[in-house]
């Protein structure tokens, strides 16, 4: 069953400019072998809704937000009356989100129900569904185009480990991200080494990516680099 898998009670890092409380959905329709959420995208629901509510309750004035990550929260049937319950409360809300559930994300968006979003551009349209083994482009390309066009607050992200995408994949990415005028800074996440089993088993990385090469066309901020 889909749902809250976990509650991390605070963060200052997570919400940019917020604290924030996270919630980690399981569930994912990606299997990115990088992945290290590995007991989140293929565990069970663990809290029930109500826990979570009388959680908040107790930390309205501590709080400023709550971050939705996973896994993949759009999944979650119950999201939108679930983020109208937490936005009632005075919350704001960050999405971390691959983009794939467009209808969810634009519901999201146009109920002013979210007030920023961390939008994953896993790889470029030829090795999308390699990294993802999600074959839909079309749909997450859908709700990058929209998010460009609205007000809300959000930032694009890609996650590398070299063994899947290289500079010429990255210097796609930002072309595309470029032409499609987009405005923000583009952040490049280095794949962070841990102990834990990723969804791939994956190796870990035989170099980092050569920052050098990587072309300005927008700006670009480099994480864990």
């Amino acid at each position: 069953m889909l749902g809250i898998y976990s509650i991390q009670k605070f963060s200052s890092l997570d919400f940019p400019g917020r604290l924030c409380a996270i919630l980690w959905f399981n569930g994912c329709n990606m299997r990115c072998p990088y992945c290290y959420n590995k007991d989140v995208v293929f565990g069970q629901k663990q809290i029930e809704e109500d826990e979570v509510l009388e959680f908040l309750k107790k930390r309205v004035g501590l709080l400023d937000g709550v971050s939705f990550t996973g896994g993949e929260a759009t999944l979650y049937k119950n999201l939108i009356p679930f983020s109208e319950k937490i936005k009632k409360m005075g919350f704001e809300i960050k999405l971390d989100t691959n983009g794939v559930n467009y209808d969810v994300v634009k519901e999201l968006v146009d109920k002013k129900l979210v007030d920023y979003i961390a939008l994953d551009f896993k790889a470029p349209p030829k090795k999308f569904e390699t990294v993802t083994k999600n074959k839909h482009f079309d749909k997450y390309e859908k709700t990058l185009d929209f998010l460009i066009d609205s007000d809300v607050e959000f930032e694009v992200r890609t996650t590398v480990h070299t063994g899947l995408l290289d500079e010429d994949d990255i210097n796609e990415i930002i072309k595309i991200l470029h032409q499609k005028g987009y405005k923000g800074t583009y952040y490049l996440q280095n794949f962070f080494e841990t102990d834990k089993e990723t969804i791939g088993n994956i190796c870990p990385q035989k170099r980092k990516l050569d920052i050098s090469k990587i072309i300005d066309l927008i700006p670009v901020e480099f994480r864990n680099f």
